[in-house]
């Protein structure tokens, strides 16, 4: 019988894609945690892109589409089909308006915005991954979400490049269609900003710099907060009768604040553990794996659930 062809070599018609198989999942993840992928697809191009989607269509092969890893939980089996990447990385100044391609970092966005006067995205500073997981899960910090500033969208949409606006990406507290789209794949953004003093935007960089470095530190092995807040008027009545007022910011409460009453600090699983200074925070202090930490997570659900009557929701997503 002849030797199966290597998986590669279905994508090496493809100028500029970059496969790999048996890809080590674990090193693009912020955990550090998760085995290989049956292949991994880099595209930097939309051509690449929708030139390997269609081959993959062809061979029906299962398929995942990730980002920079800073919000994901790898299988610790892996994933046996192709995890595809798009790695555009390139940013374009145009007046007030900034379009990045999804691959970019999202600091290297933050940092372009800041150096040009163009206010807006300087509360993201430190926000790890891509820009288009940032589209994805919409985050964001002190007071501020990306979507704010987000014009249009541009995707794949598994048969040709589309673009949509802010609008119908229906975005909400750290939500947008392309959650529930997963066959979508983002490629772009536009966003549109603010004239403002460079020197001011990079003091207010700084300043959140130096806060989430010591919260969350660049060499942690973690995907920062573990759960969404919550909406105080979406909790129980005598969950929101029983709340200090103190807790409620912006009409949310903090996950923290409930599992710090639930015991969560320090808990562990293994070497995944709760920070001692951060009810929300789990991270990998060495050598753990994917299933400690979702053992780790339901504990904690469990919790907060017999305790309080409310159920958690994960900000991490689950690839495997």
């Amino acid at each position: 019988m002849a030797p199966r062809p290597s998986l590669a070599r279905l994508f090496e018609s493809i100028p500029d894609l970059e496969t790999r198989e048996q890809a080590p999942l674990a090193g693009c993840t912020r955990f550090s945690i998760g085995g290989p992928a049956r292949i991994m697809v880099d595209a930097p191009t939309t051509n690449s892109l929708a030139a390997a989607w269609a081959i993959l269509d062809e061979n029906r092969m299962d398929r995942t589409v990730i980002g920079g890893g800073s919000n994901l939980l790898v299988s610790d089996a892996g994933f046996p089909g192709a995890v595809v990447r798009f790695t555009g990385g390139a940013i374009e100044i145009d007046g007030p308006r900034i379009h990045a391609e999804a691959g970019v970092e999202l600091q290297a966005l933050v940092d372009a915005s800041i150096a040009h006067g163009l206010g807006g995205l300087e509360t993201m500073t430190r926000i790890p991954g891509w820009v288009g997981g940032a589209v994805y899960g919409n985050p964001g910090a002190y007071g501020h979400s990306i979507h704010e500033r987000i014009e249009s969208i541009r995707f794949f949409d598994g048969r040709q490049m589309r673009e949509i606006g802010n609008g119908a990406c229906e975005f909400h507290y750290r939500e947008s269609i392309f959650k529930r789209r997963k066959d979508w794949i983002i490629t772009g953004a536009t966003l549109r900003l603010d004239p403002a003093d460079p020197a001011e935007l990079a003091r207010t960089a700084e300043e959140i710099r130096k806060i989430r470095d010591a919260k969350y530190p660049p060499t942690m092995r973690c995907a920062g907060s573990i759960f969404k807040n919550l909406f105080f008027d979406e909790l129980p009545e005598q969950v929101r009768h029983a709340l200090p007022a103190s807790v409620v910011r912006e009409g949310k409460v903090p996950s923290a604040y409930f599992l710090e009453q639930a015991g969560a600090k320090g808990m562990s699983a293994g070497p995944v553990r709760v920070a001692d200074y951060h009810a929300n925070l789990i991270y990998n202090s060495d050598g753990g794996t994917a299933a400690q930490v979702r053992s780790l997570i339901e504990a904690l659900k469990r919790r907060v659930e017999r305790q309080f009557g409310i159920t958690l929701e994960e900000e991490v997503q689950y690839v495997g």
